[in-house]
C-alpha cells in the first residue's frame, strides 16, 4: 500500500507542487512556473536514475508543458487546470478494453466471477469520464480553489468511493458463488 501511495505521489507531483505553491501565493504564473519546472526535473531525476518513463509519463510531461504554457502566456488557469480531465479521458479510454481489470484480481475473483469484474471495468471507465467532464466544467469556471476541491476531495473521494463498493460487491458476489457451487 505503501507504495501505491509512492507512485500516486510521483505521477501528481507536478499537480500538487503546482496547488501547494499557488494556494500559498495566490500567483497563477509563478505556481505553473514551478510545477513545468518540477516536472522537468522529475523526469531528468528519472532518466538519471536509469528509470525508464512510460507513455503516460511522457505524456503528461507534454500536456504540463504545452497547457502550463498557455496558462503563462495567457494569465488564463483554465489551460492548466483541464490537464487531469485529460488524464481521465486517456485513462476511461484505456478501461473501455474488455476484462482490463482481470489481471488486477486476486486469482479467486478472476475465476469466480470474471463478469462482474468485466461489467466492473466498463463502470471504472464510465466514472473516469464522469470525473474528466466535471473537471473540465470546474476548470472552465477559472475558481481555482473550486477546482482544487473538486481534484482532491471529490474526484479522489469517489474513487475510493468506487473502490469500496466494488470491494463489498465482489466480496458478496464471490462468497454466494462459492456457497451456491457447494451446496450443488
Amino acid at each position: 500500500m505503501k507504495d501505491v501511495f509512492a507512485r500516486l505521489a510521483t505521477d501528481f507531483f507536478s499537480t500538487i507542487v503546482f496547488l501547494v505553491i499557488y494556494l500559498a501565493t495566490d500567483n497563477i504564473v509563478l505556481a505553473t512556473s514551478v510545477a513545468i519546472a518540477g516536472a522537468i526535473a522529475q523526469a531528468i531525476y528519472s532518466r538519471i536514475k536509469g528509470k525508464e518513463l512510460s507513455f503516460m509519463t511522457w505524456a503528461s510531461l507534454g500536456l504540463v508543458i504545452v497547457l502550463g504554457g498557455a496558462t503563462i502566456l495567457t494569465s488564463d488557469p483554465r489551460f492548466v487546470l483541464a490537464k487531469p480531465a485529460i488524464a481521465h479521458f486517456a485513462v476511461g479510454a484505456v478501461m473501455l478494453r474488455r476484462g482490463w481489470m482481470l489481471r488486477y484480481m486476486p486469482p479467486l475473483v478472476a475465476d469466480t466471477i470474471p463478469e462482474y469484474v468485466a461489467f466492473a471495468g466498463f463502470a471504472w471507465a464510465a466514472l473516469m469520464f464522469a470525473l474528466g467532464a466535471g473537471t473540465i466544467a470546474i476548470a472552465m469556471t477559472g475558481d481555482l480553489k473550486l477546482w482544487t476541491i473538486y481534484v482532491s476531495v471529490v474526484a479522489v473521494g469517489a474513487k475510493i468511493a468506487a473502490f469500496a463498493i466494488q470491494y463489498v460487491v465482489f466480496r458478496l458476489a464471490v462468497t454466494n458463488r462459492i456457497r451456491a457451487a457447494a451446496s450443488t
